[in-house]
């Protein structure tokens, strides 16, 4: 059993979907156009599971397309809390960080552009070098997540993002069943980042809560595949944070009983292991940040009846 600490009062269900899931709806499979991405972030802020809801992600180059159809849609209160936005850079570093600086000059108050900040930016390196380049290229007060292939030799990568004070990001899934990686290296990106003691995000595939076979795209013809669900992947995380062994955590991660599951008010439970409420909160805030979804009622919506209990929008 997972020790706990008795004087920390939050609640499990709480502690794992504060701020856990990056709104992608402009990419595939939902693939979404930008002003009806940008209402749905919007209403997902307004609704009563908006506590779960993280950043807005947006490619660089679509930066001015959402600067003009969400023109009406963000707040103009000085008061008001900006639309956190994610993004993701290709090409140029130096240049985006220039742009995104203007960005965030234009949109820091909300008084005529909207109230909006950039404050994470995500990249992909193909080598280890790569991370320390782009890192130094990058204006230091954005937070940066960087992609890597986690095939090879990971720890080499994750080692050379602890050296750059940045963060990782994994790909967990996509449109194909080829681009869902197995278990065992997914678990070894996450040891690797708890040795480094490296935050990271994870992104695509992770639409549902459970493992199991599922459509990879909303198409009538859409192939399937065996995709991770977001609470094993979270759950074999808070495992690895709490230092038990790479093959618990693969079991975790594979695991596709629903029945396996369950959340108390203090803690979440897998088979015989109990993850204390506050070690998932220390989990979530300190290594396994978020994960980028096209959508945010299709996790949300599928865990609920696991959960049996409403969101907490006081966080």
């Amino acid at each position: 059993m997972i020790p706990s600490n008795p004087s920390v009062r939050v609640a499990a269900i709480d502690a794992l979907l504060s701020g856990l899931v990056d709104y992608a709806g402009l990419f595939p499979p939902a693939s979404e156009g930008m002003r009806e991405a940008l209402e749905n972030y919007a209403s997902y802020l307004a609704s009563d599971d908006r506590s779960a809801l993280g950043r807005f992600i947006v490619p660089i180059s679509r930066l001015k397309e959402l600067e003009d159809a969400g023109s009406g849609l963000m707040a103009r209160d000085p008061g008001s809390e900006p639309w956190r936005l994610s993004v993701l850079v290709a090409g140029d570093v130096r240049a985006a960080g220039e742009e995104m600086l203007r960005f965030n000059s234009r949109h820091g108050s909300g008084w005529n552009e909207g109230h909006a900040v950039i404050d994470v930016v995500e990249l992909k390196a193909t080598t280890a070098d790569d991370v320390g380049r782009q890192r130094s290229e990058l204006p230091p007060s954005f937070t940066p997540y960087f992609e890597i292939p986690i095939e090879d030799d990971v720890s080499r990568f994750v080692k050379a993002i602890a050296r750059a004070g940045a963060r990782a990001k994994i790909r967990t899934g996509g449109v194909t069943p080829e681009s869902i990686p197995p278990a065992a290296d997914v678990v070894k990106f996450i040891a690797a980042c708890r040795r480094e003691g490296v935050p990271f995000k994870a992104t695509a595939g992770l639409h549902h809560p459970i493992r199991g076979t599922y459509k990879l795209t909303y198409e009538p013809d859409s192939p399937v595949g065996t995709m991770y669900g977001f609470l094993n992947v979270f759950v074999a995380s808070a495992l690895v944070y709490a230092g038990e062994s790479d093959e618990t955590a693969v079991a975790a991660l594979e695991e596709t009983d629903r029945q396996a599951f369950a959340f108390e008010d203090d803690a979440i439970v897998w088979r015989d292991k109990r993850i204390p409420a506050e070690l998932v909160e220390a989990a979530r805030r300190d290594f396994a940040i978020s994960f980028g979804s096209c959508s945010f009622r299709e996790p949300i919506d599928e865990l609920r009846p696991l959960s049996r209990r409403p969101l907490s929008n006081d966080q």
